[in-house]
Formats: C-alpha cells, structure tokens, sequence
C-alpha cells in the first residue's frame, strides 16, 4: 500500500510540474513566438525587401533604434553591419541599385545578450569606414577600415583616451565636410553625462569637444537624440531619467549648434552655458514621470531647419500610450498625436524591454508643393508589421498609415539610410525579424534574414 501511495503521489507531482512547464511555455509564446526556421517577409504598398544574410534574431540587439548607423551609403556603396548567427561582427556592402552583397566576417565579437550592445557603423569623406559596438558601459571599442571602400580594420584603438572607460549608446552622425560626430554616454542609467568627440577628416584624428555636454549632476541622466541638417546645424533633443527604472524618463529639452557642437543654443538663439543641466535646459514640451514615456528615439528637420521629435507617452486622463510628434514652428513648439492606439501597456525597471510598440523614427521629405513627415514604427495593434505614418501638411497633421510587410516584425526597431534618403528620397530600412525578453531575456527564435526593405514614397 505504501508503494502505492508513493507511486501515485509521484505521479500526481509529475502531472502537475507537466502542467507548469506547459503553461510557462504558453506565456513564452506570448511574448516571443517561436520557428524551426526563418519566416521570409513580404513587401506591401510597392517596396522591396533586398535579402542580406541571416543574423542574430534572438534579442533585439541588431534592430535597436539608437544603431547610428545600421546602415549608410557613400558614394553610391551602401555598407551595413550586424551580428551573425556565431555572435560575430559582420560587415557588408552593394552597390547601390544591386541585390548582390560582399560580407565580411570579422574577428570582432559582441555580448549580444545585451540588447544594448548594437554596432554603429559611419563613412567620412575619404571613404573610410569606421565603427563601434559592444557598448552597456563598457571601455570604448572603436575601429576604422585600413583602406577606403575597405571593409578591413585596423586594430582598436582609442578615439581621444578621455571618458572612455564607461561608454553606452555610440552614436555617428556625418558633417558636410567629411567629418563625423561621436556622441556617447558617460556613466550609467540615471547618472551619466553626454560626451561629444568630432572627427577631423584633414588630420583624420579625434578630439574631445566637450567631456561634458548636458550634465547628468550625478542626479540623472540624459537619453538624446539627433538630427544634422542641410547647413550642418546640430539638433538635440533628450529626455532626462532620474535613476535606472523607465518609469523615471520625463520631459522633453532641445538644443542646437551651428558650428559643428562647439558652441550651444536654445530655439531662440540665446547661448547655453554648458554643461547643460536640467535647471538650464529648454522643454520642448513637460511629460511628467510614470507616462510611458520611451527614451532614445528619433530626429529630423524639415527643409526651413526646423526640428521634429518622433517619441511616445502616455497622455494624461489615458491610460494608452500614444506616439508623437513634438515640432518647433520656428516660434514655438507644438505636440501633435499620431493616430489613436486603443491598447494600454506600462513601462517599468531596467535592461532592454518587451514593448508592443517600436520606438519610431523619423524622415521629412521637402518639396516644392511644402514638407511632409514619415514615421516608421511597428505596432502589435496593427499586427507587428512595419508601418509608415504619413503627414502630407505639417500645418495640418493628419496622419495615414501604410504598411510595408505582410508579416510581424515582432520586436524590430526601425533604422534607415539617412543618405539615400537625404539624397534620393528614397527609404532603405535595416528590417528583420527579432525577439526580446523582457529584462534582457533571450527568446528562441532563430536566426532570421536580414533584409534592406526599399520603399519609395512617390512610387517611382
């Protein structure tokens, strides 16, 4: 009898832990959904999606949103970088107009379990390629080609040997001179200060132009974003959080600089006294904490060298958030909702999350007939697709919605060719598939393609 009771009561024990392993299962299907194998994505509305190579799809690591960049073009050769599915940097460059790639495995590696250790990639004006990854406060890592075209590096090296031991969210961004800007972050989440380093192309040296940017007070810090306009002049924008939680992010400032990030204004042309601080800064607009609002996002300007902020927050008296668009008319600033989400979701803690909704991006495309603005975004309420949101009068903003693939991207964030876009008016965006856990959890999706998705909004 008494083996039998020890037979049953063992039974019973392994029905239930059955039972819990099957319904932790579900809940991971709901969060990130599973495949034997790559999903291919179809195109909608007239794009094209150029395959590349498959890549790491397990976190998001390949398709966060601050990757500046994922991808450029120079001189009509578009380079883009990932991690493969061997955690390896991979660099790859066309032709423009082509569908053929040449990649190149490099010996460098990356903890992509870390969502935030993305590779930024940038071109100077001599052709030369340089690039930065594996960043969540960590010594900087930074490399340039040996040759330009190249897409073989030197050794790393250091950049200018200051405030480099702690490096989050590199960042490149082209000047009109053939120079670059490398902004990073300094310290950790909720106290770290913005760095500003400018690459001379005739030295082809870097130099530090302010160890100290917008100051973080050893109180908070700042998540910023930036656009370079036709005449070079500098945009930033940042939201300020008070300690590692994102629950923390509230309001939006903006500053500008039109002689390369030496010296700093508000809108209004008067001159900041930098570092900048949160007593100094200018608001764009005040969100308060506890609004969902999301940090590292998008910027652009419109042909008149106005700036526009593409982010999202949850509106007071709501509990949905919604995406935004936070622009300066040239005399003060507006907020204007981009469609109405009708599903609520709260942001809290730390590492990289599982939100239903992208962090967008941002492109203005000037014409004669007046400026209309694109958001790039996905959304699980409209089915994870990657979706454009359209404005064809931004003193009138109403907003429709065009989607780009036929299937979920799950937990992609978008990143685009600024230059074929500056250029040609053209979208070319990094897409591919991939999972988040929350936290940094890893799902167990597996590597997916990586595909240059080309849209052109006037259907040429």
């Amino acid at each position: 009898m008494q083996r039998v009771k020890l037979w049953m009561y063992g039974t019973c024990c392994l029905v239930l832990l059955l039972g819990l392993c099957l319904n932790l299962g579900d809940l991971q299907a709901q969060e990130a959904p599973e495949a034997d194998a790559p999903v291919e994505l179809t195109p909608k509305a007239g794009a094209e999606l150029i395959p590349v190579d498959l890549a790491w799809a397990r976190n998001s690591v390949n398709a966060v949103i601050f990757r500046h960049n994922a991808i450029t073009t120079h001189d009509g050769m578009q380079y883009l970088a990932y991690y493969n599915p061997d955690e390896k940097v991979v660099v790859a460059k066309r032709n423009l107009g082509e569908t053929e790639w040449t990649q190149v495995v490099t010996d460098f590696t990356g903890n992509v379990r870390d969502a935030h250790n993305a590779i930024c990639i940038a071109v100077d004006g001599d052709g030369y390629l340089h690039m930065s990854w594996d960043h969540h406060g960590h010594p900087l890592r930074y490399v340039r080609s040996v040759a330009p075209g190249a897409m073989e590096f030197g050794e790393m090296e250091p950049m200018t040997g200051q405030r480099e031991e702690r490096v989050t969210y590199p960042e490149f961004y082209n000047l009109s001179d053939g120079g670059l800007l490398f902004f990073y972050r300094d310290g950790s989440s909720g106290r770290g200060d913005a760095v500003l380093n400018r690459y001379d192309l005739e030295t082809r040296t870097w130099r530090q132009v302010h160890t100290n940017l917008i100051g973080g007070e050893d109180a908070r810090n700042a998540y910023w974003q930036v656009a370079v306009d036709e005449d070079d002049t500098v945009h930033l924008s940042w939201n300020w959080r008070v300690h590692g939680g994102v629950e923390t992010n509230h309001d939006l400032c903006y500053a500008r600089s039109e002689d390369g990030g030496e010296t700093w204004t508000r809108s209004n042309g008067e001159v900041y006294e930098l570092p900048i601080t949160a007593d100094t800064a200018e608001y764009a607009t005040r969100i308060p904490q506890n609004h969902e609002l999301i940090n590292q996002t998008t910027m652009a300007t419109d042909s008149q060298g106005r700036p526009y902020i593409a982010t999202y927050w949850r509106p007071e008296g709501t509990e949905v958030p919604q995406l935004h668009m936070v622009f300066h008319d040239g005399t003060e600033w507006h907020v204007t909702q981009v469609g109405e989400r009708t599903e609520a979701f709260t942001l809290s803690g730390g590492g990289a999350k599982l939100i239903p909704i992208s962090r967008p991006d941002l492109m203005v495309r000037s014409t004669p007939e007046g400026d209309t603005a694109y958001m790039l975004f996905r959304d699980e309420e409209r089915g994870g697709q990657v979706t454009v949101a359209i404005c064809d009068d931004l003193e009138n903003p109403v907003w429709r919605f065009v989607d780009l693939t036929e299937e979920s991207v799950y937990q992609w964030e978008p990143n685009f060719d600024k230059a074929v876009w500056r250029e040609q008016g053209v979208l070319h965006a990094f897409t591919i598939r991939v999972g988040q856990g929350d936290g940094e959890t890893l799902t167990d999706l597996p590597p997916q393609m990586l595909y240059v998705l080309e849209w052109d909004p006037e259907g040429h």
